[in-house]
């Protein structure tokens, strides 16, 4: 295995992942992604870096495999667009899903409306 990177990983909005994904910034833990160890800190919790890490080596795995691909720089770029792609075919299942939502909420607030206005 290669040499211990130090990398460190901070959320953009720690407060929208829930508590229990925050730990001290002062830990830190080793990690292991495609035969490379990482040394990692951050105001994530060990036990969820260890299951992104993990994710993030079976992805790379995953592709190299597909793609017969033995350069690792080459691996980590292909698994890169496939996590992008990944995250804005959900991000857009998301989206769709709230704009139900707003809409059947809007739906709602109409049929309220209306009762209301009968009880007056």
């Amino acid at each position: 295995m290669g040499n211990p990177r130090e990398t460190s990983l901070y959320l953009k909005h720690p407060e929208a992942t829930g508590t229990n994904l925050r730990a001290s910034p002062e830990e830190g833990i080793r990690v292991s992604i495609y035969d490379q160890e990482y040394s990692m800190r951050g105001p994530l919790d060990p036990g969820y870096l260890r299951m992104l890490a993990q994710y993030v080596d079976q992805k790379m795995r995953s592709v190299a495999e597909r793609t017969h691909t033995v350069d690792s720089l080459r691996t980590a770029i292909l698994t890169a667009l496939n996590l992008a792609d990944e995250y804005h075919q959900l991000r857009a299942q998301m989206d769709a899903a709230t704009q139900q939502v707003d809409q059947k909420v809007g739906e709602c607030h109409l049929v309220l409306d209306r009762l209301l206005s009968m009880l007056d």
